[in-house]
């Protein structure tokens, strides 16, 4: 398997569209491109239409308008088989009665390879997932992430161009989901394969992915980076869905500050924005970065005085609920030996840069 250079758009999505009787689109003109060598994730809640992207691309369901292009060749009339593209499931869909090494090798037989060469890429397919020694067990006989594995082998067996990922991870426990988002991109980017991975996990897509499209109700909300995605999101929906973050509605005054409660506080328009957002707005703060007990002050900072409702610890993290001018605020600082616990009920300072503080629109309801 040769390693791709990256540059250019190798997938093409020309304003794909998916419609399932009359009602509204399951996915409505989604159009992005994804570079050669490009792992880009497919996030968003259940029902936004990431699942059915992915089956569009594959050819395992028609579009109902729109294009899918590769490399500059429209592949949207064609059968699954013929797109050169290998597939991972989120029920892994291992054939029960055939071995691990049957089932690499099941997409190469149907291509009627020569045996030796069937043998020799099966093995450099388990080699690379570090299943060789499990060669002839059947799947019911492995582990969930072993069962992974094969699967992961048998699409990449085929040396397909494009490699997609429908919630492969969704079915691990949490440890194990962790060290298979690693093993999955150290693999990917061996291999220089472009790849769509679909997740409901922004922790998985901020850690594994080039970049991140969130999808919304069929649409596209947000097409960037992880670091942009986390640290400048366009719509209250991305804040919210992408990262921990607290939401504070509240009514925007001429003098740009923000009353929510009894807080008086000032905020950044969101990046792209072209004017400033008039009465009610949303603020989107991330709890992580609140400082507790913070002196800060100055035009660059908002403060408050609070009082802490509730402690949570979770090991590496204390998860506080902080109330202040009658507005929930949850702020999250990392444990330190030596360094008490604030106490439910204790008077506290919180602080945090206005930067921080993004300020969208209220949405209609």
């Amino acid at each position: 398997m040769a390693v791709s250079a990256r540059g250019g758009a190798h997938l093409t999505l020309e304003r794909l569209e998916k419609r399932y009787g009359a009602g509204p689109a399951a996915v409505a003109s989604l159009s992005l491109e994804v570079e050669q060598g490009e792992l880009l994730a497919l996030l968003g809640p259940s029902g936004c239409g990431k699942t059915t992207t992915l089956r569009m691309v594959g050819g395992l369901i028609p579009a109902s308008g729109g294009r899918v292009v590769v490399a500059g060749r429209d592949v949207t009339a064609l059968p699954s088989w013929r797109r050169d593209m290998g597939i991972v499931f989120q029920n892994y869909a291992l054939f029960p009665h055939m071995d691990v090494a049957a089932n690499v090798a099941f997409g190469l037989q149907m291509r009627h390879l020569p045996k030796a060469e069937i043998a020799a890429r099966v093995q450099r397919a388990l080699a690379m997932v570090r299943l060789e020694h499990l060669q002839a067990r059947r799947p019911r006989e492995l582990s969930g992430g072993q069962q992974q594995r094969v699967a992961l082998a048998r699409a990449l067996v085929i040396e397909p161009s494009i490699l997609l990922l429908d919630e492969p991870l969704s079915n691990l426990d949490a440890k194990l989901r962790e060290e298979m988002r690693t093993e999955i991109r150290d693999i990917q980017q061996r291999l220089g394969i472009t790849t769509i991975f679909v997740t409901h996990d922004q922790v998985e897509a901020l850690a594994m992915c080039d970049r991140i499209a969130v999808m919304r109700a069929g649409h596209l909300e947000q097409l960037g980076t992880p670091h942009d995605i986390y640290e400048h999101p366009r719509t209250p929906f991305v804040a919210d869905f992408v990262g921990r973050t607290n939401r504070v509605e509240g009514v925007r005054d001429g003098e740009g500050l923000v009353a929510a409660g009894g807080l008086r506080l000032r905020a950044n328009l969101p990046e792209g924005s072209k004017s400033e957002p008039a009465g009610k707005v949303v603020l989107m703060i991330r709890p992580h970065r609140i400082v507790l007990g913070g002196t800060e002050a100055g035009a660059d900072w908002n403060s408050c005085d609070g009082v802490v409702r509730r402690v949570t610890y979770v090991g590496d993290v204390l998860q506080c609920e902080v109330e202040a001018g009658g507005v929930r605020l949850a702020v999250e600082r990392h444990t330190q030996p030596g360094v008490a616990a604030p106490l439910d009920g204790e008077a506290v300072r919180l602080a945090w840069r206005v930067s921080d503080t993004l300020a969208f629109p209220a949405e209609p309801v």
